[in-house]
């Protein structure tokens, strides 16, 4: 990409660059607000939004809150297609159960409580240029990209799609993250505006993605079944854990394998399957259950032992995160003993590597939960 320059009023020319915007807006605040007493509605909204903040930071750079909304980004390389889809996956979640725990809390029936449900969230996500500039009241993005995600916020999802909870995904958002949207299950949409004209993306129904999730089954190996558990603690908070633990290029730095990954449509979740080879052994791997940032389950299948069915759960705990690894060996009995505790021993020496990993890329791996305008 070509660098563009421009002035900074005196401090030397600023340069473009490339990134992630994103947006998260509370939709049916307005008519929610009409509804309620303002106090009430505004305490709401402080609530939403803290949620909403709390759960992308880890993730996102939060430029700033505007109004109902957050605007936050990424810069390009910070984010990998996974992260941004759990992240926002993680989000809308959140935002739904705190809306649940909220209506749920009080037994009015005034129609401000009783239409706390109507609350939803959709975000827009797009991938261009723009160029951040520190004034005095923080940081400012400014483009021709940044007027563009804004302006998406004004669209016809719900209308064409039938759904409050979405995130639209711009083509460009799209080509940049490499995701095959047809395997994703995305669909198609454009948007045309003034003196922008068309603008194609994909719409990701947040709503459905939540009730596969709940009617999912989950496989989860428990303490009590547990063989053998093993425990760690990561100084990152728990999607930046994540990160490290899932994603092939940070777990190459500490496990000493070359990772190879085949998902669908370029994100991993369940069904995804990886080989990871040390030059002497390889292990396949595939993922039984996926729950960001909380926990996953995989099956194993290392060379010389039983397959083991490994449940990673991760938790917020101060100074980071606390990762437990519980498995249970599934079948195989020729060399089971030996290859077990070769296992055991291998993971062991997997999380002290990672920990040490993270420790050297402090502070640029502790992400945390800044306070936003």
């Amino acid at each position: 990409m070509a660098t563009v320059r421009a002035r900074s009023g005196g401090a030397g020319p600023l340069e473009a660059e490339s990134g992630c915007l994103l947006i998260a807006d509370i939709g049916g605040y307005t008519g929610y607000v009409v509804d309620s007493p303002l106090a009430y509605a505004e305490d709401v909204l402080a609530d939403l939004t803290d949620t909403v903040a709390r759960h992308l930071a880890p993730v996102f750079r939060l430029n700033k809150r505007e109004g109902d909304a957050i605007f936050g980004y990424a810069l390009a390389g910070e984010v990998d297609a996974t992260m941004l889809l759990d992240a926002v996956d993680d989000t809308y979640f959140s935002f739904r159960s705190r809306v649940d725990g909220i209506g749920h809390a009080t037994s009015c029936d005034c129609k401000a409580c009783t239409s706390l449900p109507a609350l939803d969230l959709k975000f827009v996500v797009h991938s261009g240029d723009f160029i951040r500039r520190h004034g005095q009241t923080g940081e400012e993005l400014t483009g021709s990209d940044v007027i563009l995600v804004h302006r998406l916020l004004k669209n016809d999802v719900s209308q064409a799609h039938r759904t409050t909870g979405y995130a639209l995904l711009t083509a460009a958002c799209v080509e940049a993250l490499e995701l095959d949207p047809v395997a994703l299950g995305l669909r198609e949409h454009r948007e045309d505006y003034e003196h922008v004209g068309t603008v194609p993306g994909f719409v990701l129904d947040l709503e459905a993605r939540r009730r596969e999730a709940l009617e999912r089954r989950r496989v989860l190996v428990s303490a009590a079944e547990a063989a053998f558990e093993l425990e760690t603690l990561v100084a990152l908070e728990p999607p930046a854990a994540w990160e490290y633990l899932t994603a092939p290029a940070k777990r190459t730095r500490w496990s000493g394998l070359r990772v190879t990954e085949t998902t669908s449509g370029g994100r991993r979740g369940e069904g995804t399957t990886t080989l990871c080879v040390d030059g002497r052994h390889s292990v396949y791997e595939e993922i039984l259950d996926w729950r960001p940032f909380d926990y996953f389950s995989e099956r194993r299948s290392p060379g010389g032992a039983a397959s083991v069915v490994l449940t990673t759960t991760l938790e917020g705990v101060p100074g980071g995160t606390r990762v437990v690894a519980r498995g249970r060996w599934d079948g195989g009995r020729i060399g089971r003993l030996r290859g077990a505790r070769r296992f055991v021993r291998r993971l062991e020496e997997d999380y002290d590597r990672l920990a040490a990993v993270v420790a050297a890329d402090a502070p640029e791996a502790l992400v945390g939960l800044e306070e936003i305008a």
